[in-house]
């Protein structure tokens, strides 16, 4: 039976009762992997992060981890032993995520190997990272491990790398199976594919198991459910939706025009407390989000999150989420925030039906309310990267949605600005994903060997 999309609050999962299994994790990111072994009962006593602002946001929702800040290439598996109170082999289940960027097919993949490139908030080599997890693996030697990267390790060029893997992995005494494992079959609204390895130490005489898919998805509709039926809405027109936005100015009149554009209402997005009377919108719906001013003005596209261009086209914030572009001409717009040529036609999103893809600008996707949602990659909050969009409205996803999207709890903190809140989702194993990897461990190979 298929029940309610529904995801847990931070609360009720800390209330939940510890099953008994520990759990140390690397390349934690925000946690959502932690966040799922934790679902399933599990203990995370220690974690390693490199990346600052998910340090910190890695923090807020899991205060109870020990988290360790240092490059992983410093770290001793003696150090993380010591500092959860276990013996080498005691260990029940070992995670890691090695940043994925190198092997993914929608980057430069082997143009990279070998060399230090930007990722996220630093520059560093992220090809070799799998081999540190081997590291510590070796010399932790827990029961289980679970390792995860993009479905591209395994296709093309990257397959001697996904080999090589394999086999350090079964060097040091596993029993280790790997499948493409894709979160819209395991109860999340998002088409995510991902390499899943583990591995059962050879002494415990079991081998490898992954969770069954489900018989069902979820639908984007049926995780934001105040989407609206209509073919455009925009939902916050709507009678029955929660209204997200507030008028930057109460007298402003959207249908003004100025220079002969149409011209859109202003909203405010108050991620910093700037307008603390207008109440806190964080965390609701938002059709758009500009800053409104004097002599300034706004049309609605799909355009990036970063900036907002007043008339003489100066950027403003690029760190608030603003899918706003300059007009130029009628259907026409700068498209400084979609990262394309110097003029797109405004009309391209309209022209896009329900789940289809843009044949002119890359990235651009129209989810379908009635599928899950394509995928959510990390560069797609930046300003200059177009991304997949909202279904019914002209404009990126709010953090809130894409909470709901990732399968994340609608009151899991992010911190930093919003193209580095949606980095930390689109980088993230979803929790609801990894819940269901955990369990099957838990009751497959953890219990019938304690």
């Amino acid at each position: 039976m298929k029940k309610p999309y529904n995801i847990p609050t931070m609360a009720d999962i800390a209330a939940l009762p510890h099953n008994g299994f520990t759990v140390v994790s690397t390349f934690s990111g925000c946690g959502g992997s932690c966040l799922g072994y934790r679902m399933a009962g599990y203990r995370v006593a220690w974690a390693n992060e490199f990346i600052p602002e998910a340090q910190n946001t890695y923090r807020a929702n899991h205060p109870e981890t020990i988290l360790d800040p240092r490059d992983i290439r410093t770290i001793q598996p003696e150090e993380i032993l010591a500092a959860i109170g276990l013996a080498k082999g005691e260990l029940d289940l070992f995670d890691g995520s090695p940043p994925c960027a190198s092997f993914s097919t929608a980057g430069k993949r082997e143009k990279h190997w070998g060399k230090a490139k930007k990722y996220s908030d630093t520059v560093q080599r992220t090809d070799d990272l799998f081999f540190e997890y081997v590291r510590l693996l070796e010399g932790l030697q827990p029961k289980v491990f679970v390792a995860e990267n993009v479905s591209g390790l395994v296709k093309g060029v990257a397959k001697g790398y996904f080999l090589e893997i394999l086999a350090r992995f079964k060097a040091c005494g596993y029993r280790v199976g790997c499948r493409i494992i894709d979160a819209q079959w395991l109860g999340v609204p998002q088409a995510r594919r991902r390499a899943i390895f583990i591995g059962v130490r050879e002494d415990l005489g079991m081998e490898p198991v992954f969770p069954k898919p489900f018989k069902y998805r979820y639908s984007l509709r049926e995780a934001i459910p105040w989407i609206v039926r209509g073919k455009y809405g925009p939902s916050w027109r709507s009678s029955t939706a929660p209204s997200p936005t507030v008028s930057a100015h109460g007298s402003y009149n959207p249908k003004t025009s100025h220079q002969g554009l149409e011209l859109v209402e202003a909203v405010i997005h108050d991620t910093r407390g700037s307008f603390p009377s207008s109440g806190d919108v964080t965390d609701r719906p938002c059709p758009t989000i500009t800053v409104m001013g004097q002599g300034q003005f706004k049309a609605q596209l799909v355009g990036g999150s970063g900036a907002a261009f007043d008339q003489k086209g100066q950027a403003f914030d690029p760190d608030k989420p603003c899918p706003t572009v300059l007009g130029t001409k009628p259907n026409q717009f700068s498209v400084q925030g979609l990262g394309l040529s110097r003029y797109a036609i405004g009309r391209e999103w309209d022209e896009l039906k329900p789940g289809e893809a843009s044949k002119r600008y890359f990235n651009l996707v129209r989810p379908d309310v009635n599928q899950p949602c394509p995928t959510i990659c990390a560069s797609h909050g930046h300003p200059g990267v177009a991304s997949v969009t909202h279904p019914t409205e002209k404009r990126k996803l709010t953090i809130a949605e894409l909470k709901r999207i990732c399968a994340f709890p609608d009151d899991f903190v992010l911190t930093g600005s919003y193209s580095q809140q949606w980095e930390r989702l689109g980088r993230a194993v979803p929790p609801i994903m990894m819940m269901h990897i955990a369990a099957t461990i838990r009751d497959d190979i953890l219990s019938r060997h304690s």
